[in-house]
């Protein structure tokens, strides 16, 4: 469908973002299902109630612009989840390393759902529907937060999978593999 003026972008984008929101509450389903560390299954779960707050939150972003929801099929979040699933694949064997594989996954999505929310807001405020920023700013919100969170327990999880594999951690943050023999 071409896409003629600013409205429809702007519609095209929202229904981008609605479907990559689809997709990824699937996605987190599943990394859920293969998580093993607490922490990370807990941080999973909390954001799996998120997105379903997003979603009806950009339900109601359509609702305000007249529209009914509109899923605009999300290549880029497609990308990403197919990533996150070869990559679970590859990993299964150690769930150390899956767990790592599941948060870098996630950080991925998190920083395509920031990105996405933060032109949507722009432009949402530069056309004056201030209702439209305040709940896009909520989800934006979220998803900063959640990115923040995945990045401060990364390190304690590639910490977890190199103690599995018998690295030594040194205290600047680098690591010396000593093998086993």
């Amino acid at each position: 469908m071409a896409i003629n003026n600013l409205n429809e972008k702007f519609l095209h984008e929202l229904g981008d973002i609605y479907d990559a929101e689809s997709q990824f509450l699937k996605g987190q389903q599943e990394m859920l299902q293969n998580a093993t560390d607490p922490n990370l299954q807990q941080m999973i779960t909390n954001h799996i109630q998120q997105t379903q707050q997003q979603i009806r939150n950009l339900d109601q972003v359509f609702s305000t612009l007249g529209q009914q929801p509109k899923r605009e099929p999300c290549a880029g979040a497609k990308g990403l989840v197919t990533e996150a699933q070869k990559l679970l694949q590859e990993t299964k064997s150690v769930p150390a390393i899956r767990d790592c594989a599941i948060a870098g996954a996630a950080s991925k999505v998190e920083h395509y759902e920031i990105s996405s929310y933060r032109g949507l807001i722009t432009a949402a405020d530069l056309m004056g529907q201030q209702d439209i920023v305040s709940l896009l700013q909520q989800n934006l919100e979220q998803e900063e937060s959640t990115a923040r969170m995945i990045e401060a327990s990364s390190p304690q999880l590639l910490q977890i999978a190199m103690q599995q594999e018998g690295m030594q951690i040194s205290q600047q943050g680098t690591s010396q593999a000593y093998p086993t023999y």
